[in-house]
């Protein structure tokens, strides 16, 4: 029936952390931890794919941990101060940072989402996410002001599985209730995203901006890329 519907990823593809590295030393430091912010940027992105690699593929590392997302966040902290040589943190800290990032001035909204999420639903298309995020993603989105855009929100927190495991994009295409062949997914992942949707018959593009690796360098191309909804 030709496509019909928009999903898109969040962190790398609608919204970015340029600030991570500084956020994150502020806290530090409000907390007594002297730290470099250049450092920081670096750890990070580091403790976050440490944990990655060991939650099992398609697991919820938020809704597994025995304590919840905010337990898993805590974690982290920790981990991040273990790897800075740091003596542990309190939970306060965590539970700012926590906070933190439920706020729009942490986050970067990248220009082409905000340009280009209004120009697809002006051409008649239906949107949504599929994000692997905990249960701050709505606020965060209606902080963003980009919330109105979306007809359906899914993160993995809620489903209880993480990109790429099918059942979150089934999720998706429930809420839409459309078939897979009629919805488009886009993220910045060529195994979470691409492969993910591929695997439950949506089809995909992978961003990389900047590059000519992926499908798209901009979120841009999409409005060229897109058929007219039949």
């Amino acid at each position: 029936m030709g496509l019909r519907a928009v999903s898109f990823d969040v962190t790398g593809t609608l919204l970015g952390l340029p600030r991570l590295g500084e956020i994150y030393a502020e806290a530090f430091r409000r907390h007594g931890h002297a730290v470099d912010e250049a450092r920081m940027a670096e750890v990070v992105p580091a403790v976050w794919q440490e944990l990655s690699i060991r939650t099992k593929l398609g697991e919820d590392r938020f809704s597994s941990h025995p304590d919840g997302a905010k337990g898993f966040w805590r974690e982290l902290v920790a981990r991040v101060a273990a790897h800075l040589e740091l003596e542990p943190p309190t939970p306060f800290l965590a539970a700012e940072l926590f906070e933190r990032f439920a706020h729009a001035d942490a986050w970067e909204v990248f220009a082409d989402a905000a340009a280009v999420l209004p120009a697809l639903r002006a051409a008649g298309l239906r949107l949504g996410v599929v994000s692997n995020f905990d249960g701050r993603l709505p606020r965060l989105l209606a902080a963003c002001a980009l919330a109105k855009n979306f007809e359906a929100v899914v993160y993995s927190e809620e489903v209880g599985v993480e990109k790429p495991h099918p059942a979150i994009f089934e999720e998706l295409l429930e809420r839409l209730a459309l078939p897979a062949g009629d919805v488009l997914h886009v993220g910045d992942s060529r195994r979470d995203d691409v492969e993910g949707a591929r695997a439950v018959g949506m089809e995909a593009l992978w961003l990389t901006r900047g590059s000519r690796r992926g499908d798209l360098r901009s979120l841009t191309e999409l409005v060229e890329r897109v058929a007219t909804p039949q």
